[in-house]
């Protein structure tokens, strides 16, 4: 069995969450705890290796870049796999502009 990988989640992959969460709790008690638990759901898979992601379209191909798509959420859980570490990049809602947090791959030397 494969050791666990580190995450390292982005702040900003943090607020796109909490903001998340917010607007789906105004809308409906209990739902903004449903898109965590989604969230933490597929953030345990990921460290674990348990997952099938799919590579992010219009991304440089020698950068690997992957995505998670959440179930019941328009959401996909967007990392870079580097070493033993798994960063999170983004929480990204599917109706925001493709790749606009490419500029996070600075933080994690990938740009």
């Amino acid at each position: 069995m494969a050791s666990p990988r580190h995450l390292i989640i982005e702040p900003e992959a943090e607020a796109e969450l909490a903001e998340g969460m917010d607007w789906y709790e105004a809308q409906q008690p209990g739902l903004g705890a449903a898109l965590f638990a989604e969230v933490e759901e597929v953030l345990t898979g990921l460290e674990l290796g348990e997952l099938v992601s799919v590579p992010v379209p219009f991304v440089r191909t020698n950068l690997p870049v992957r995505r998670v798509h959440l179930d019941r959420f328009p959401y996909a859980v967007v990392f870079l796999e580097h070493g033993d570490q798994t960063h999170i990049l983004a929480i990204a809602h599917f109706k925001r502009r493709p790749g606009y947090w490419a500029s996070r791959l600075r933080s994690v030397g990938r740009e």
